[in-house]
């Protein structure tokens, strides 16, 4: 496995539509294994295809495992979802306001409005169809990881965005790393 490189919004690919998954061959099954690598050592919970410079539908999404995390997640923490394809085919009415952040806008974080649960239908790393009912922070990562691929980034949507080094430590502790 490698670890690979994570674009910034200079790079064109990270503000295109990506393409439609086609094919779950060999060159797919590494890409999967090299995105979670990635997203792992960035560290992270969330990673597009697009994000690694390549534009296909595709995103990775692991919430933490630590104790802590496993008291706050329950069964979702650790969990590893690969998916192809992904759509947002319902989500709740209730909006929940959060910090967000991106690996590929190191350094900055945003106030977004996201809904507090989606359903996310697409493909495991197969092909075949899979259903995620996600609520909370998992249901966050979901929908910033599809809006990476239809070229939107969390900067775009968000009330108001600042660097790092303008939160202080007690907001720190709070600040919520998406990607």
């Amino acid at each position: 496995m490698t670890i690979l490189d994570i674009i910034q919004p200079d790079n064109p690919i990270l503000r295109k539509k990506a393409v439609k998954v086609t094919s779950f061959d060999a060159r797919f099954q590494k890409l999967v294994d090299d995105m979670v690598e990635t997203m792992i050592a960035a560290p992270g919970v969330g990673l597009a295809a697009p994000q690694v410079a390549v534009s296909q539908r595709l995103i990775v999404v692991r919430l933490p495992d630590d104790e802590e995390s496993k008291k706050e997640y329950g069964k979702e923490a650790g969990v590893l979802y690969v998916v192809a394809n992904p759509k947002i085919i319902k989500t709740s009415k209730e909006m929940v306001e959060g910090i967000e952040a991106c690996l590929s806008i190191p350094g900055f974080y945003g106030d977004v409005d996201r809904y507090q649960m989606v359903v996310v239908t697409g493909q495991d790393r197969t092909g075949k169809p899979i259903r995620i009912k996600a609520k909370g922070w998992l249901a966050r990562v979901f929908q910033h990881e599809i809006d990476h691929l239809d070229g939107r980034l969390f900067i775009d949507i968000a009330k108001n965005v600042w660097k790092a080094k303008d939160v202080d430590e007690e907001t720190a502790d709070e600040t919520i790393e998406i990607e």
